[in-house]
């Protein structure tokens, strides 16, 4: 559907113009993520007239996504979010051309699909997958699109932009698995991921049209609850802008496939046999809802918990998401390499769904 006043109250600002919303247009910007942060900058990237959306995740969604992730609906439950997603923003606007990648980003796919985009919007929630963003980005001289969730905080800021700081730059080392902080155990209020996400959506318009002040050098920090905003300023560090290859590993949550079994799968095996399972989710959620035949070992107390667990047989470490039963799987592996374990990928928040 063409038609000149789609984007009228873009082009008449005297300091935007016909001029960038060209530049938009020609543009190709990559989302990874499709979940609280991924949203907000999918949707109004696509609606200000992006030409090429590039869109990359592999979840399900699951009914605890719905008080953030405000494109789905109920109907959506147990669906694929690219599937969907791609669906409403192609209904949303017809002119742009929407690229679904249904995978997680890994080593092996990260360079041939990020060389294809102008920039990178990091919309994920882990350590692990920002590594390789940046580090992929480094390689291909991308800038990518920086955005952080934490219960009433978020952080924003745009690294690798004309010769800026990496993400190494601000933060030079990835966290120790107990070190992870993550939504499903600490909680995000609804509504941040969506002012968060927003903020991205718009270094993503500065950055194609340069209009306005990039945020390279500066970590902006959003406090919800007091409404401030501060920034923090840091420098680029050479050693950190002249990475020529990918890490031969980047940490648990690039786990291997063949050490998670789909919840599907798992609830079939655990109405059969009799399963060492594993629940490393906090007590409170524990005592919400768990499957009969659990045990509750806390990701933080595994490691002076592992008493508890008989090594002779086959583990399978269950959470919310999948998330933490990665980090208790990549943390015992090396030690007890001759006990098949296993995470359940999807975690409760699936199991949930097949159970009721």
């Amino acid at each position: 559907m063409n038609d000149d006043t789609r984007y009228l109250r873009q082009t008449s600002l005297e300091s935007f113009g016909a001029e960038n919303q060209l530049k938009l247009a020609n543009s190709k910007i990559l989302i990874i993520g499709l979940g609280g942060l991924g949203i907000p900058v999918a949707t109004y990237l696509n609606a200000m007239g992006v030409g090429t959306i590039g869109i990359m995740d592999n979840d399900i969604i699951e009914l605890h996504n719905l008080q953030r992730q405000v494109l789905y609906s109920e109907t959506d439950l147990g669906k694929q979010k690219l599937s969907i997603a791609f669906e409403k923003l192609r209904a949303q606007n017809s002119n742009t051309i929407v690229k679904a990648f249904t995978e997680f980003l890994t080593k092996d796919n990260a360079l041939t699909i990020i060389k294809d985009f102008d920039v990178v919007v990091d919309a994920t929630d882990n350590f692990a997958t920002r590594y390789l963003i940046n580090d992929a980005c480094v390689i291909l001289n991308k800038p990518f699109i920086y955005g952080a969730l934490h219960a009433f905080e978020g952080q924003i800021s745009v690294f690798n932009f004309k010769n800026g700081p990496t993400y190494r730059c601000l933060f030079p080392n990835m966290p120790k698995n107990n070190e992870i902080l993550n939504c499903d155990e600490n909680g995000v209020l609804g509504i941040l991921p969506g002012i968060i996400g927003t903020l991205q959506a718009l270094e993503v318009v500065k950055v194609i049209t340069e209009v306005g002040e990039v945020l390279s050098g500066k970590l902006l920090l959003f406090d919800g609850l007091t409404q401030t905003i501060q920034k923090i300023g840091f420098k680029a560090r050479v050693e950190n802008k002249t990475i020529v290859e990918l890490k031969e590993d980047y940490g648990f949550s690039l786990c291997s496939i063949e050490n998670s079994i789909e919840a599907e799968d798992f609830d079939e095996l655990n109405k059969r046999h009799f399963v060492q399972l594993v629940d490393v989710r906090n007590p409170d959620e524990f005592e919400e809802f768990h499957l009969p035949n659990a045990i509750n070992v806390p990701l933080p107390e595994l490691e002076n918990s592992l008493q508890s667990i008989d090594f002779s047989m086959p583990v399978y470490f269950i959470c919310q998401s999948g998330k933490r039963s990665e980090i208790a799987l990549q943390s015992l592996q090396k030690e007890y390499s001759n006990t098949s374990m296993y995470s359940v990928s999807g975690g409760m928040g699936k199991m949930a769904l097949i159970c009721h």
